[in-house]
């Protein structure tokens, strides 16, 4: 939450920008009595949500922004920049450019084109587009655990697409992906996820980095969640490699929304060839007239974008730069340390039972049972216990067959297991493990006396 330091903070920020634009005479009226009554009735709707901004907050995918990204974004705010063009954004372009140029040098890209994006659906959209445009009518393969947008934005144009089975670690499984290779010539684009949503899990790149130079496609990664693992340290010297090998593909997309501590909406593309920019060829002169420097929305899909959102993230990275030790790279080390610690915790107690350890830094486990339908209905008690007392977890419905060997003498009596889910996507959430855990042993304890 917004400090009275930030504030203060902010209207210095403010007096410092309005200096700066000649002391323009002031044009809006605005009718203070009103719009506080307007913003007092929007404040007490807004308290009608979860806490997502607190360490008790472990569910879904939501991470509040660093106060110096939530106070660049309202201090742009004050003018309104679209990143469209150069004219709608002479200053915030220009830290767009520098910013997503962080980004690609993050991934070891020297070279490439891209641009930042309203998230990672639209992000992913402009991968797949451009993979088509470069093998036309071509199949675009993924992980049955990647995300749902590829399977959606394919049939949005027109693309083919199959999934590729997962192994019982949540990855691709590569034995799979190499028989639909052999079968059919005609895949054009394989979809790697580095962190999936579901279980944080990380497709076996360098395996599929090897197969690319057997078989004739593209590789298009999708680490809009967990791309910010390139630089932490503390990982499964496996996982790290997968990481590491990102440079060799050719497309990424990562959204700084999620692990970048931005405000939504703000996705990220990335393009190792330069050239495919010759694919976004468009004629629009009325948005184009006072320079001759590329324009963002000549290599964009979309068009109006937030200038508001390059300047939050700009700001962060002068806070946080993506470089091997420095505090992004520490905040994830503490993510990953995070997952870790309590997944050891449920992992040595009795009362519940694991998938397998987090790679990234989700935590997928549920309580111990006879059968599938047992645990379901035993997870959806402690997951509203935990509720109850202000911890918020998740639910996630994970495939029978895809169990690991350690659930076997449990009765496969449905199709899936409705298993406890946690993020521990915030870096305050290594200082909250134990708290969290007390909750989920009482919740145990409780719902089974």
């Amino acid at each position: 939450m917004t400090t009275p330091e930030e504030i203060g903070i902010l209207k210095n920020s403010i007096e410092v920008l309005e200096m700066g634009l000649l002391k323009l005479e002031h044009a809006q009226d605005v009718d203070p009595m009103l719009t506080e009554n307007i913003l007092l009735e929007v404040a007490n709707k807004m308290t009608n949500n979860y806490p997502y901004h607190h360490p008790l907050y472990a569910g879904q995918m939501l991470k509040p922004p660093h106060p110096v990204a939530r106070l660049a974004y309202t201090l742009a705010m004050q003018i309104n920049p679209n990143n469209h063009a150069l004219d709608g954004s002479r200053a915030s372009s220009p830290m767009e450019k520098e910013a997503v140029q962080q980004l690609a040098h993050m991934f070891g890209y020297e070279r490439y084109i891209g641009h930042l994006t309203g998230g990672g659906t639209m992000a992913n959209l402009e991968a797949l587009w451009i993979a088509d445009q470069i093998h036309p009518g071509k199949v675009v393969v993924a992980s049955e655990h990647s995300h749902y947008t590829h399977e959606r934005i394919s049939s949005v144009l027109k693309i083919p697409f199959r999934k590729v089975k997962a192994d019982k670690w949540g990855r691709m499984d590569i034995a799979d992906l190499k028989q639909q290779l052999e079968r059919d010539t005609n895949i054009g684009t394989v979809v790697v996820t580095l962190g999936t949503t579901g279980t944080g899990s990380v497709d076996p790149l360098e395996d599929i980095i090897k197969l690319q130079q057997e078989f004739d496609f593209r590789i298009h990664v999708d680490a809009a969640y967990g791309g910010y693992f390139r630089l932490a340290s503390n990982l499964q010297k496996k996982v790290s490699r997968r990481f590491a090998a990102i440079s060799k593909v050719d497309s990424i997309v990562i959204d700084p929304h999620k692990h970048g501590l931005q405000p939504y909406g703000c996705g990220c593309i990335l393009f190792k060839d330069p050239s495919v920019g010759q694919f976004y060829n468009h004629d629009s002169p009325y948005t184009y007239f006072t320079s001759d420097e590329l324009h963002l929305g000549e290599i964009s899909l979309e068009c109006s974008r937030a200038g508001a959102a390059a300047v939050a993230l700009w700001a962060t990275l002068k806070h946080f730069p993506l470089v091997k030790n420095g505090g992004m790279a520490e905040g994830m080390n503490r993510c990953h340390a995070a997952a870790i610690s309590l997944y050891q915790k449920i992992e040595n107690d009795p009362g519940f039972i694991t998938l397998f350890q987090p790679e990234t830094d989700i935590v997928v486990w549920a309580a111990t049972g006879t059968s599938l339908s047992e645990i379901s209905r035993k997870n959806q008690q402690l997951f509203d216990y935990c509720a109850r007392q202000d911890l918020h977890l998740a639910l996630f419905n994970y495939p029978a067959y895809l169990l690991p060997d350690h659930w076997e003498e449990i009765a496969k009596d449905q199709d899936y297991v409705t298993c406890l889910r946690s993020c521990l996507m915030k870096w305050e959430h290594i200082d909250w493990v134990d708290r969290i855990w007390e909750i989920i042993r009482n919740s145990i304890t409780t719902t089974t006396d």
